[in-house]
């Protein structure tokens, strides 16, 4: 009866492997979706605790949350399309500062030969490339009407999102019960407890970090375009989101944001010092303050595991990967950690059985 049941589970998890993957293109509006539920699900508890009903808590959440949304696309998404036209603007001047100032003086100081890097020729595909349109916004619509049928489709999943996530958080304790009266009876305080573990790991990754990542993009980008950066915001930006990967953030920040400092500010000390205090300080906020308080020390996700379980993910999955990457592996390291356990305590480990030489 054991045998049989094991086989059940392992044929169920196979199962579920093979659904996501052949129908990982359609489950991408429902993964985000999931993932909005699971965020907002505690904040809705709360009004439930405060005397407001479920479904007017969920109303109330979404509510704050449109609101919150229109405002930051309302101000950054501007922002950020003035820096990335400025950036299209400025790279043909920063290949030739590339090729006629950084090049030549790291040549000289490496002793390396002349052509080594074969500049002209990078320099010749990407001003190509750049050369083809002069419109950026012309090429992103371009790119998304490129086929009717797929932008009527991003269309569908972005309304999609919204009205599923709604259904999910409503009916989120109702499902999360029913759940747990399908577990079998004499393991269900193990997986009840294995999920709490699970549980506590996503909780502190996927709400935590992700409030370290929008808390280190805003001093990121804030101290930059104190500093004058004029690329600022978009490089404080791309570094919040690199922060996913612990040090991820500050090494791709602080490398263009010293790059952009260069070519802006030429050889003057003082805005580069500040690049430099800007990154520093946000290191350590992140070290001493933010994770510790947002994320704590439950989450136990190796970086080297970070990356590899979102490239993996994108590999197999595209996109959809992406998103079930993390969760799974956080799943799969609080099971192994489980694994280990049972193999310490086990007769394979301690040698009890083994006859004594």
């Amino acid at each position: 009866m054991a045998d049989t049941r094991r086989w059940v589970w392992l044929g169920g998890i196979v199962l579920l492997c093979v659904f996501v993957f052949l129908l990982h293109s359609i489950l991408t509006p429902f993964l985000v979706a999931l993932l909005l539920a699971y965020l907002f699900d505690p904040v809705v508890d709360r009004l439930e605790k405060a005397g407001l009903s479920r479904t007017w808590g969920v109303v109330a959440v979404f509510a704050l949350f449109t609101l919150i949304v229109m405002a930051l696309l309302l101000v950054l998404v501007p922002m950020l399309a003035k820096q990335l036209v400025r950036l299209y603007e400025l790279a043909p001047q920063m290949l030739d500062w590339l090729q006629h100032t950084a090049m030549p003086w790291a040549q000289s100081k490496l002793g390396l030969a002349d052509g080594f890097w074969k500049f002209d020729k990078v320099k010749a595909a990407i001003s190509e490339h750049m050369g083809q349109t002069t419109d950026i916004v012309g090429v992103i619509l371009s790119q998304a009407t490129a086929s009717s049928l797929a932008l009527i489709g991003w269309l569908t999943n972005l309304v999609l999102i919204p009205v599923v996530a709604f259904y999910l958080l409503r009916d989120w304790d109702i499902m999360i019960a029913k759940i747990r009266s399908l577990l079998p009876r004499d393991r269900e305080e193990r997986i009840v407890s294995l999920a709490g573990e699970c549980h506590e790991v996503l909780g502190a990754f996927v709400r935590g970090q992700l409030l370290v990542m929008v808390a280190l993009g805003i001093i990121y980008a804030g101290g930059l375009m104190a500093i004058g950066l004029e690329l600022g915001l978009l490089i404080g930006m791309i570094a919040g989101l690199a922060a996913i990967v612990p040090y991820m953030g500050f090494v791709i920040g602080i490398g263009a944001a010293l790059v952009a400092g260069l070519f802006q500010f030429g050889g003057d000390l003082y805005p580069m010092l500040g690049i430099v205090a800007v990154f520093m300080v946000g290191q350590a906020l992140e070290g001493m303050v933010l994770t510790p308080l947002l994320v704590g020390d439950r989450i136990g996700l190796h970086p080297v595991a970070v990356i590899f379980a979102i490239l993996a993910g994108g590999e197999l999955f595209g996109f959809t990967g992406i998103l079930l990457a993390l969760p799974v592996a956080a799943v799969i390291m609080v099971l192994v950690r489980h694994v280990h356990d049972v193999y310490k305590d086990s007769d394979v480990y301690t040698g009890a059985d083994d006859p004594q030489l």
